[in-house]
């Protein structure tokens, strides 16, 4: 199986060019599933019932989310409903949602876990204990599973990616919006790479008009942030999977304007 991961989607400049873009490359790369994360899809900050709907209409399978995924409100009575919309496995018990989807594409069942770290992060449980507990039932489904672990630290997410090799198919991380050139396939057959980057306007800061983040840094004076709109720039990977062994074949980044 082939799937394309998109780095997250920032605004509607990332949902427009996401809409322009996926479904051609499922058709140039021969994609089978697509997965992105869409926390920061609506306005910058948050995913709402909207922008949710409007991303799984681009061709996107499963939407993965991370610290973000209740700035807007409206999400708490929708995300239990919707399951292609995943939160942070790592939640406590009781939380709205999912940690986890079993999928299926041409009658291959495969699996998406959303995580969340906590270096600089929200203290949420231990992400390594919470991937444990899941990964039996999620292996008595399927082989092929990709892992998008949404966090700050590389350290934590190179970690993460050695913990589970062998065990799952892909780690990708996300958060930072700065893809990196670290994409390789580990030696138990685990596709890794700590940043798929951001899916948005990259003359910007991280998504953010460039002079709003300026001046806070400057002054420490909190401000409503502007989406950036220019150098529109979707990001993120392909990773190709054996369906009978779920190891990972190959993994390439993307970077499409």
């Amino acid at each position: 199986m082939r799937f394309l991961i998109v780095g997250d989607i920032v605004g509607k400049p990332g949902r427009r060019i996401a809409a322009e873009k996926i479904e051609k490359i499922k058709k140039s790369h021969s994609i089978d599933a697509v997965i992105a994360n869409g926390e920061n899809s609506a306005g910058g900050l948050g995913i709402t019932p909207e922008t949710c709907e409007e991303l799984l209409r681009c061709g996107i399978d499963v939407l993965t989310s991370g610290n973000h995924i209740w700035d807007k409100k409206e999400i708490l009575g929708y995300i239990d409903r919707q399951e292609q919309l995943l939160r942070p496995l790592n939640y406590p018990p009781g939380v709205p949602g999912r940690g986890y989807l079993i999928h299926q594409s041409n009658h291959v069942k495969w699996a998406v876990v959303n995580v969340s770290g906590r270096v600089f992060m929200n203290p949420l449980d231990c992400p390594f204990q919470s991937i444990d507990r899941v990964l039996p039932e999620i292996q008595n489904e399927t082989k092929i599973i990709v892992i998008d672990f949404h966090a700050e630290a590389t350290s934590e997410k190179i970690a993460f990616g050695w913990y589970t090799d062998g065990r799952v198919s892909c780690v990708v991380g996300t958060h930072t919006h700065v893809i990196t050139a670290d994409e390789r396939i580990l030696p138990g057959g685990t596709a890794y790479i700590t940043d798929i980057g951001m899916t948005g306007a990259h003359d910007s800061v991280i998504g953010i008009e460039v002079q709003q983040i300026v001046d806070r840094f400057l002054t420490q004076i909190p401000v409503k942030y502007t989406v950036a709109k220019e150098n529109v720039i979707l990001n993120g990977v392909v990773v190709e999977i054996d369906d009978k062994t779920g190891k990972a074949i190959s993994i390439s980044r993307l970077s499409l304007t």
